[in-house]
């Protein structure tokens, strides 16, 4: 029979727990900083990208802004200008052309009460409406106000409104009242 026997004279101290333990943390650090290195490579990558994409939208923001300025010096020109003035002319002059005339005339047949008359008239486009500048002659202040209440009570006239009256001062004049006057009109 063997015997063991400690000759030492400090007893045997095992490691062993300290070792396992070392090499646990050490697994779980060595993971952590495996993660944060992927992490950081991967906002490396990203942050990268960004600056491309910034550098090519900087490119891009350049290259539109000469193309703006080259636009701009090309319609300011001075013949440019006059081209532009000239198309506004043209366009204008066929949105009057387009303005449906007979109804009007049709419409303002209906409400023209005996002694009155259109001096003028001047159609206006303002926005998606039309404004009619008006001005008509009276023999009279009755017929004038008869005018009027026809115009008010018309569905295709609106919003009327009398800017100025002028009575005549000759006598062989037939229009005794002389009335300006602004409405809305009603195409449809």
């Amino acid at each position: 029979m063997k015997a063991r026997l400690n000759l030492s004279t400090t007893p045997l101290v095992s490691n062993r727990r300290f070792i396992a333990g070392s090499a646990i943390i050490g697994s779980l650090a060595l993971l952590a900083m495996l993660l944060l290195a992927t992490h950081a490579y991967k906002a490396w990558r990203a942050d990268r990208d960004f600056r491309g994409r910034e550098r090519q939208l900087n490119s891009d923001i350049a290259k539109l802004q000469a193309h703006r300025d080259e636009l701009d010096a090309y319609f300011n020109k001075p013949q440019t200008v006059k081209r532009r003035e000239l198309a506004s002319y043209l366009n204008g002059l066929i949105e009057q052309r387009s303005f449906p005339w007979t109804k009007v005339f049709m419409d303002l047949e209906q409400s023209l009460p005996a002694g009155v008359h259109v001096v003028s008239i001047e159609p206006r486009l303002v926005g998606d409406e039309v404004q009619l500048a008006f001005v008509i002659g009276a023999s009279s202040d009755e017929a004038k106000l008869k005018f009027l209440q026809a115009l008010e009570s018309s569905p295709a006239f609106s919003k009327l409104q009398v800017l100025s009256e002028s009575r005549s001062t000759r006598g062989g004049d037939s229009d005794e009242v002389r009335v300006t006057l602004t409405t809305w009109y009603s195409t449809i």
